[in-house]
């Protein structure tokens, strides 16, 4: 039986995390000091796609890690307006898998111009991206095939995660240095414990609920299952799904909520009753027995993972899960309808 380079690539990921924290641990150390800069007041990051989401995992890292405030740049206000803000006191993130989006790397060009340092995180050292960033973090995952970013996404969160230890001292080097391996135990757990999703079989979309460091991987669950299925899937935190979206979850809905042991966790495992109480099926993916119980399907994580580190293993069960169901559908895993591996936004 033919195995999808999606499938391929995604079991390659505890590897494609290992070259990462090999190859670039000395360039991550010497890039953290760019953002403990006296003069840097707040930090904009550009990116499109599912780096938009690994964004959102840095958000909380280089947020805790520099106590600045972490914002996403706004590309058409360089692009099609051309009227760009004044970047006093920015250090600018850069994050593209391929290093090819237009916008994002329109962004990091301003900034220069202005004289603001700039970074870079991509898989792509010849993009044009690259050229644009006065430092380069580069993502080492591989040539990538399937349209849908597995291991590109993942060393995103690595790379994200590579800064704030560097910032953070040993500890959290030592910590992230052991995720290759609890992402190996992951990828084996998530398969063997596998539901079969075909209760699912003829949803027409779903909800996506986290909080925290894994606000990000409820998008990225999104996405996921939104490219490869089709369905109409969201994602909000339990605030802003108690904030009028709760409506629209009738008996039936599938809500994914994703719960990792940590200071998020109870805010969102709070949801689960209430989601229950409208009839929605739930699908918890969590590595604490209380919130598997109360879920119809369980989608088990390893334990031992701190929780600042989390969205590195929470998101394989996403992509396990998005994975299965466009397989339901007879759907093709590396081609998905009308997307491409690279997107020219402008």
């Amino acid at each position: 039986m033919l195995v999808s380079w999606l499938e391929s690539e995604l079991r390659e990921q505890p590897e494609a995390l290992d070259r990462l924290l090999q190859r670039q641990g000395a360039k991550a150390r010497e890039i953290a000091g760019v953002f403990a800069g006296d003069d840097v007041r707040y930090i904009l990051i550009a990116s499109r796609g599912s780096s938009s989401n690994a964004a959102r995992y840095a958000q909380y890292l280089l947020g805790r890690a520099h106590r600045v405030p972490v914002m996403f740049a706004t590309p058409s206000l360089y692009t099609i307006y051309e009227q760009p803000p004044r970047l006093d006191g920015a250090v600018v993130l850069g994050i593209s898998q391929s290093g090819a989006s237009p916008d994002v790397a329109a962004v990091l060009a301003e900034s220069r111009r202005q004289g603001r340092p700039t970074v870079a995180i991509t898989n792509a050292p010849d993009s044009r991206l690259a050229d644009e960033a006065d430092a380069v973090l580069l993502l080492e995952a591989g040539e990538e095939r399937a349209v849908a970013a597995t291991k590109t996404y993942l060393n995103s969160l690595g790379a994200i995660a590579m800064l704030f230890a560097a910032s953070d001292g040993p500890v959290a080097e030592e910590e992230l240095a052991r995720m290759p391996r609890l992402l190996e135990e992951q990828i084996a757990l998530s398969l063997e414990t596998a539901p079969s999703l075909d209760e699912y079989r003829d949803a027409i979309g779903a909800t996506v609920v986290a909080r925290g460091v894994n606000y990000g991987t409820a998008f990225e669950i999104a996405l996921k299952i939104r490219e490869l299925s089709g369905l109409v899937v969201e994602a909000y935190s339990p605030a802003d799904l108690m904030h009028g979206p709760i409506a629209a979850i009738r008996a039936g809905w599938p809500v994914i909520v994703v719960a990792p042991s940590g200071p998020a966790r109870p805010s969102v495992e709070d949801l689960v009753l209430p989601l229950r109480g409208r009839g929605a099926r739930i699908i918890a993916v969590s590595d604490v027995a209380a919130v598997l119980r109360r879920a119809q399907t369980k989608l088990p994580l390893v334990a031992r993972i701190p929780e600042w580190l989390s969205p590195l293993t929470a998101c394989i069960p996403g992509q396990l899960t998005a994975l299965r169901l466009a397989q339901q559908r007879g759907l093709d895993l590396d081609q998905p309808a009308g997307l491409a591996k690279v997107t020219m936004t402008r």
